[in-house]
């Protein structure tokens, strides 16, 4: 686990030897990923810098040192991430007599000898991990980038003047000359309908996510060329429903698979454990961990003083059922407070998902008692854990049966009457309803029902439980529409599988692996996700929505397989979400901080934003008559960063 950086400069404004060349002070902002050493590559002639931070987890010796050139010399790595089946990869290349002597025991030194022998996109069929890496061939003079199947390592790249730029973050292209930082407003309107920028887009303009399972490759005179290698869309299209067994066949399969995957993740030369929540994920990776340890796992769980939010109890029973050396910390308000501030420096990108608050404190915490924790991350999406797939679902399904006309007519009526007059109009159902069927801001509810009615398809249905705000580009001024994976939803029949592919290729890559990502590289911990390993995700497209929900129980192949190692009693509870109570904070300690960043007369001078509708969400938030929380959180969020991008 590491950072890269790196730039081809056209201009070949700097010499190897040259103290003053940029790649020195972007490879230095990327030190959090990398506190084990760093490293740069220049070859002079072509203008093309490497340089590397290293988080040491295999093979920590010199012989692990990047950037690294191949035994000919004819290509050099820079990469970040872990490589699971190097050592079959490594085998492989011996039977073909390609290696010569290996260095050491590195990945690092298996990927470019398997790029230098096979090239890229058959060494990347091979490859099973997370990873991004750049490989510059000396002798064509093509820089090629690629990024694992899944999304759980980022790149990022643009053109900075004549210069080809890219990092592991953002932050790592500023201290280039050309950096400009201009922020996209279109990007900005997609934030604030989703809470991230979704890929490829970027907050800046001119640069750009590389999107998962893809390649990018730029050869002297040509722009980049970026081809598809893995698609998570294309795999669930081709394999949604082709697998021919029963329940108890499917839960063999994933059992077996479940554990080879886990075991693959457990190699480390440095301390290893486990996050683990007390979930149905968590648990089953906690699980299979402890069936391939002969000592111990150790796990780690973060708690709140606030029951609402707190996992730790059932965290706690599950490890001690399952023997591990369990570590606990109970967060305080002002632990969650006191981090707050420093979310701009940790996310070089707004992200408003208030989880990242505990996300960072649980990986500083794991941190103190090892380098690298296996998480349940992916097992939602593959296995329609989140409740808004089956409530969207329904939705669409009542919707349906309207006739279009009546839909588009219901869709108008939704956009002529604010929420707020709503509210105000259907007030009296208080008085006519008894007090147990009283319906709070009945407006808010009936202006949700009416756009579920209105929808068009399902993935309308579905996007209105992802966006945030109802109209993002009427908030930023200035916004032109940009299109997403959004607009080109999978060709699957179940809408369920829709939905979990939208949020594969969406929200997973991009929200929650992002925020996984910069919590654990902020403290030089790498975290590991066996559930997205590319075998377990075809596998689990293969199968039937059956048995991913069934009786309404999500998840329920993964909570059969997890029944023979955890009794159901200690992980059968509704799904409890891993945020705190952002919107007490805005009424309470963060009232005065949060009031400064939306005041009108500074967003108004800043351009970015129409300051009315956040001042009327703030007046209605502060007085208790809305909970405006995630839409007033997002603005937060980005007033912070863009603070931060200041100096301020």
């Amino acid at each position: 686990m590491c950072g890269i950086a790196g730039y081809l400069d056209l201009a070949r404004r700097w010499a190897a030897d040259s103290a003053d060349a940029p790649i020195h002070a972007m490879v230095a902002t990327l030190a959090h990923r990398g506190p084990d050493g760093d490293g740069t590559w220049i070859d002079d002639a072509a203008g093309l810098a490497l340089g590397h931070r290293r988080l040491a987890i295999l093979d920590p010796s010199p012989q692990g040192h990047q950037p690294m050139a191949s035994r000919r010399g004819r290509h050099v790595l820079a990469f970040n991430g872990e490589i699971y089946n190097h050592k079959d990869i490594r085998a492989a290349l011996d039977a073909e007599g390609a290696a010569g002597g290996w260095r050491g025991g590195s990945d690092t030194e298996v990927m470019v000898e398997a790029i230098a022998r096979w090239g890229p996109e058959r060494a990347l069929a091979a490859f099973n991990g997370m990873f991004a890496f750049a490989v510059w061939n000396r002798e064509t003079r093509t820089l090629t980038l690629a990024r694992d199947r899944i999304g759980e390592k980022p790149l990022y790249y643009g053109w900075l003047g004549r210069a080809f730029v890219f990092a592991s973050e953002l932050k790592a292209l500023k201290p280039f000359p050309d950096w400009r930082g201009e922020i996209d407003r279109g990007a900005l309107a997609l934030y604030f309908q989703h809470n991230y920028v979704p890929a490829p887009h970027t907050i800046y303009q001119g640069v750009a996510k590389l999107q998962p399972g893809h390649l990018l490759t730029l050869k002297p005179g040509a722009e980049p060329g970026i081809v598809s290698y893995w698609s998570a869309r294309t795999v669930a299209e081709s394999a949604s429903g082709t697998f021919a067994g029963d329940h108890r066949e499917a839960a063999d399969q994933l059992d077996d698979l479940l554990g080879e995957v886990v075991a693959s993740r457990m190699e480390a030369d440095v301390p290893l454990g486990a996050f683990l929540s007390g979930g149905i994920d968590s648990s089953l990776v906690v699980a299979m961990m402890r069936t391939r340890s002969a000592q111990p796992v150790r796990t780690f769980t973060i708690g709140f003083a606030n029951p609402r939010f707190d996992e730790a109890p059932h965290a706690r029973r599950v490890a001690e059922h399952l023997g591990t050396q369990h570590t606990e910390v109970t967060a305080t308000d002002d632990d969650a407070l006191a981090l707050v501030p420093k979310l701009p420096a940790i996310w070089d990108e707004p992200l408003a998902d208030p989880s990242c608050v505990p996300t960072a404190l649980l990986c500083a915490l794991t941190r103190k008692g090892v380098t690298v924790s296996l998480s349940g991350d992916g097992g939602d999406e593959l296995f329609c854990g989140y409740d808004r797939y089956p409530a969207a679902d329904r939705q669409w399904r009542t919707a349906r049966r309207l006739p279009a006309n009546l839909r588009r007519l219901l869709a108008r009526a939704s956009a002529a009457v604010p929420a707020p007059a709503l509210n105000r109009l259907l007030g009296p159902l208080g008085v006519v309803l008894s007090k147990h069927r009283r319906p709070s801001r009945p407006g808010d509810k009936l202006r949700k029902l009416l756009d579920a009615k209105a929808a068009a398809d399902a993935e309308a249905v579905f996007r209105q439980h992802l966006s945030q705000w109802r109209d993002p580009a009427a908030l930023v001024v200035g916004a032109a529409p940009m299109r997403t994976a959004f607009d080109d939803p999978a060709r699957l029949a179940n809408p369920l599988d829709r939905f979990m592919v939208l949020d594969a290729v969406t929200y997973l890559p991009d929200d929650i692996l992002v925020k996984m990502d910069r919590a654990s590289m902020a403290v030089g911990l790498e975290a590991r996700a066996p559930l997205l390993d590319h075998r377990l995700v075809e596998f689990a497209w293969s199968l039937p929505p059956d048995l991913k929900l069934r009786g309404g129980v999500s998840k329920w192949l993964p909570r059969q397989v997890l029944y023979r190692y955890v009794p159901p009693t200690l992980v059968d509870r509704p799904k409890m979400g891993f945020g705190p109570p952002i919107g007490d904070w805005m009424r309470g300690p963060l009232r005065d901080w949060a009031g400064d960043l939306l005041a009108a007369d500074r967003l108004r001078d800043q351009g970015f934003l129409n300051p009315a509708p956040i001042a009327e969400r703030w007046r209605e938030h502060q007085a208790g008559l809305r909970d405006w929380r995630d839409q007033l959180w997002s603005v937060v969020v980005f007033q912070a960063w863009l603070a931060a991008q200041a100096g301020m």
